[in-house]
C-alpha cells in the first residue's frame, strides 16, 4: 500500500541550515514520501531564500527524488493543507543577535543568544511571531504538526502550548545529540548501544547513561569528560569547552549539558566573552562571517550536497533530528528522542503544564515523555529558578507587560539584579523597538 504523500513547510527557509534539512529528508525519502516542500521567508531574506531554494532543488534532482520545491514570501499560501511545519527563523536577523550579545557585555553581563538577557530578548521578539504562525495554522492546516527549532526552543514551545492553544507542537535542540556523541567517544561504544535519559529544560538539562548490558555508565562518562586529567573535548561547537569543577559536577551524579558552563562557570565564561567582545567580536559577529562564506558556496551551480563547512555554524544536527521526528510521527516509530514537550508530570519539580526538555517516545500521537522523577537539591534549585524565569519571560513576550519583563530580568542568574537589571532591560527594549510592538503599543 502506497503511503500518503507529505507536504512540508519550512518557515525561515532561507536559513543556512536548510541544506542539512533537505539532506535529512532525502535520506528518509523511502519512509517519508515528500511531494511538496515549501520554503517561506520574509522580504529581507528573499536573496538567501532564492540561493538556498535553488540549491535544494539541485539536491533533490541529484538524488533522483520526486519532490516539488516552492519558494515564497507568502506564509499563508505555503501553509494551506500542510502536514508538517518546521520553524527555524530569527526575528531581526543576525544583527539583532549581535545587539543581544553586545549590549549586556557593555554592562559587564553575559551576552549570549539563548542565556541571560540575550535569550530573554530573543524570546520577546520571537514569541509573538510564532503565535501569529499558529493562528494561520489553525485556519489553513489544522491537522499539521509544528516542529520548532527556533531558539529559545523551550520557551517558544511553551508559548505555543499555553498562549497559542496548539497541542501538536514539539521543540527540538541539537545539544543532546552532541552529548550522545561525547559519551560514545569517551566509552568507545556506538551511540545506538547506549541508553540515555535526559531531564530538565532546553539548554539546562541533566542526563544519565546505560550500556546495553544494563550497567549505568554515567560516572564513567563524567570522569572521561571532566576529570582534570581527561582530554579536553567540546560537546558543542559554539560553546567554549572550559572544564567544569570536577568535585562539583561529580557530586551531581548526572551529566550537565554544555550550556551549564554559563551557570557553573559564570566568571570564566564571562571573562572569555569580554575578551572576544574587545577583540575578534561576539559569537554573532563571528557567525556572520561563516554565513557569508556558506552562501557563497551555496551559489555554486555545481553544489548539490551539504558542504562540510556547515558543521562550523554551531547548530549541526538540528535539521537531521527534525527529519527524524517527522518520520517518527508519520510512521508511528516510537523512536526515543530528546525534545521539548509538555511535562505531564515527567519532572516532579516543575509545573505539570510547562514545557520541559526530556527523553520521550515519538509516535503518531507526538511526544510521550519518560518519567525522570524528582531531582536532587543541587539540580532542583537551579531548575526551578530557571523555569520561573522562563514563565515570566513567556508571559511578558505574549502580553507586552514591562513589569513582568523586569521580574524576568531580575530573576535571571546571568543578569545583575536591581537597578542594573532595569537599565539593561530599558536599553535592550529600545534597541529592539522595531520588533517589539507589544511593549510599545501605547506610544
Amino acid at each position: 500500500m502506497s503511503k500518503k504523500p507529505v507536504k512540508i513547510v519550512t518557515i525561515g527557509g532561507g536559513s543556512s541550515y536548510t541544506p542539512e534539512l533537505v539532506e535529512g529528508f532525502i535520506k528518509r525519502y523511502d519512509e517519508l514520501p515528500i511531494r511538496e516542500f515549501w520554503f517561506v521567508d520574509i522580504p529581507e531574506g528573499k536573496e538567501k531564500l532564492e540561493i538556498v531554494g535553488t540549491m535544494a532543488k539541485r539536491m533533490f534532482e541529484a538524488a533522483g527524488k520526486d519532490c516539488t520545491v516552492h519558494l515564497t514570501l507568502d506564509r499563508r499560501e505555503a501553509l494551506k493543507d500542510a502536514d508538517f511545519v518546521t520553524t527555524q527563523f530569527r526575528v531581526g536577523l543576525l544583527e539583532a543577535r549581535a545587539r543581544d550579545e553586545r549590549i549586556p557585555l557593555k554592562h559587564g553581563m553575559m551576552g549570549q543568544e539563548t542565556n541571560g538577557a540575550g535569550g530573554m530578548m530573543k524570546a520577546f521578539r520571537t514569541i509573538p511571531v510564532i503565535l501569529d504562525i499558529v493562528k494561520d495554522m489553525k485556519e489553513l492546516c489544522p491537522d499539521a504538526w509544528l516542529i520548532n527549532f527556533t531558539n529559545p526552543a523551550g520557551m517558544v514551545t511553551e508559548a505555543v502550548l499555553k498562549y497559542g492553544g496548539w497541542e501538536k507542537v514539539i521543540g527540538l535542540c541539537n545539544v543532546p545529540i552532541g552529548q550522545y556523541k561525547a559519551a560514545a567517544k569517551v566509552l568507545d561504544i556506538p551511540e545506538e548501544e547506549l541508553t540515555f535519559k535526559f531531564g530538565g529544560l532546553n539548554h539546562l538539562h541533566w542526563h544519565r547513561i546505560w550500556d546495553n548490558s544494563g550497567k549505568e555508565r554515567t560516572m564513567d562518562v563524567l570522569e572521561g569528560l571532566y576529570n582534570p586529567e581527561a582530554e579536553n573535548f567540546s560537546e558543542v561547537a559554539n560553546i567554549k569547552n572550559f572544564k567544569f569543577v570536577h568535585e562539583q559536577v561529580r557530586n551531581l551524579e548526572m551529566l550537565p549539558c554544555a550550556y551549564h558552563r554559563y551557570y557553573y562557570l559564570t566568571d570564566e565564561m564571562l571573562k572569555k566573552q569580554l575578551e572576544e567582545y574587545n577583540g575578534i567580536g561576539t559569537r554573532a559577529e563571528q557567525v556572520q562571517k561563516i554565513e557569508e562564506e556558506l552562501f557563497e558556496l551555496y551559489k555554486d551551480p555545481n553544489l548539490d550536497h551539504k558542504p562540510e563547512q556547515l558543521s562550523k555554524r554551531g547548530g549541526a544536527y538540528y535539521s537531521d533530528a527534525a527529519c527524524e521526528i517527522i518520520s517518527s510521527i508519520y510512521n508511528d516509530k516510537k523512536q526515543m528522542m530528546v525534545v521539548s514537550t509538555r511535562n505531564n508530570g515527567a519532572l516532579d519539580d516543575v509545573p505539570y503544564d510547562c514545557a520541559v526538555e526530556i527523553s520521550a517516545y515519538i509516535g503518531a500521537n507526538g511526544a510521550t515523555p519518560i518519567n525522570f522523577g524528582e531531582l536532587p537539591s543541587a539540580q532542583r534549585g537551579l531548575l526551578q529558578v530557571m523555569k520561573s524565569m522562563e514563565e515570566l519571560t513567556i508571559k511578558a513576550a505574549a502580553t507586552g507587560c514591562y513589569d513582568t519583563a523586569l521580574q524576568a530580568f531580575t530573576l535571571n542568574p546571568l543578569v545583575t539584579s536591581g537597578y542594573g537589571a532595569k537599565v539593561l532591560l530599558d536599553e535592550m527594549l529600545e534597541a529592539n523597538k522595531d520588533f517589539l510592538p507589544q511593549f510599545f503599543k501605547n506610544n
